[in-house]
């Protein structure tokens, strides 16, 4: 007997929340990593960031007298992202602005979880360097040797970009033994954390690999250290945690391809011919505005259906 029912047909026990927390977890060796580069500041900001994330979200959505969301952690994995992507002497007021652009303006004005048009850290984050350019401009690593202070230094795309200073080693570039934002210098922990993702299902491989690997190509071909490219900058961190989003990344696999190739062009472009050292946020901004167009070009057809001649 054949029954017949409305959609959804296929159902799972994936929620929110539990996506999320999986996020959360592949963080953690992000944040752990983050206190023997930075000390016990790097923790700190991970937890000073998610709480006026959440703040924001559970205000914002009584004020508009809409039903509370912030049991799905989305606020609390914004807040942690946000944190990752800068410095790790980030002005606190700086960081609470962040939080307020991301959770009030880019994800509650467009209706939530499922209505921002592009990823609310990511956003932040630029409207932070264009804003604030001075508090987070500047970006430091712990000194061992002086009881774990942060001094101020060049990251390796600083260093690449200037010519001036010494090109930390493969292997501090591997472990984040350099300066850098708070969540993006130890390859390693985002490694670990990103294989968890990709092992539990939560994302798939085909926008991180796409990305990283036009990223690297564009290095190679225009004279450039891939290995440096590879292992600095935010890349590795947006590969497994930004442009993995599931609602500003395209949901087919095609999809998925063409906003990683774009994503790595344009990092790569912004990278060698830009004034600035790192260009992922741009990157990832401009492709989620190009998303609901990859969407419909490449929208499979409906099974039983027939694609519509051009007129």
């Amino acid at each position: 007997m054949l029954h017949v029912s409305a959609s959804p047909h296929i159902r799972d026990r994936a929620t929110t929340q539990g996506v999320m927390l999986h996020v959360i977890l592949a963080l953690l060796p992000v944040i752990i990593a983050s206190f023997f580069i930075f000390g016990l500041t790097g923790p700190l900001l991970f937890a000073v960031s998610a709480g006026p994330a959440v703040i924001f979200e559970l205000l914002t959505r009584s004020v508009m007298k809409r039903e509370q969301t912030v049991g799905d952690l989305s606020a609390v994995v914004t807040g942690l992202l946000l944190a990752a992507s800068l410095p790790a002497n980030t002005p606190l007021w700086v960081l609470i602005i962040g939080n307020f652009v991301a959770i009030v303006v880019v994800k509650q004005m467009f209706g939530g979880l499922g209505g921002n048009f592009a990823n609310p850290a990511v956003t932040a984050r630029i409207v932070l360097s264009v804003s604030f350019a001075g508090q987070i401009s500047s970006y430091t690593v712990a000194d061992k040797l002086a009881g774990m202070d942060l001094v101020t230094s060049a990251t390796p795309l600083m260093i690449a970009k200037s010519g001036q200073g010494a090109m930390p080693s493969v292997l501090d570039l591997f472990l984040g033994n350099h300066a850098g934002s708070l969540g993006e210098t130890s390859i390693l922990a985002l490694l670990i954390g990103g294989v968890f993702l990709l092992v539990r299902g939560i994302i798939d491989i085909w926008a991180p690999l796409t990305f990283i690997g036009t990223t690297v190509l564009f290095s190679v071909l225009t004279g450039q250290d891939p290995l440096v490219h590879l292992l600095s900058g935010a890349l590795i961190l947006a590969a497994f945690f930004m442009v993995t989003d599931y609602v500003t990344t395209p949901t087919s696999i095609l999809g998925k391809v063409i906003f990683g190739v774009g994503a790595g062009l344009i990092t790569g472009l912004l990278r060698v011919y830009s004034a600035m050292p790192e260009g992922v946020s741009f990157a990832i901004l401009l492709m989620n505005i190009l998303t609901p167009h990859i969407e419909r070009w490449t929208a499979p057809t409906t099974i039983g259906g027939v694609k519509h001649a051009k007129k």
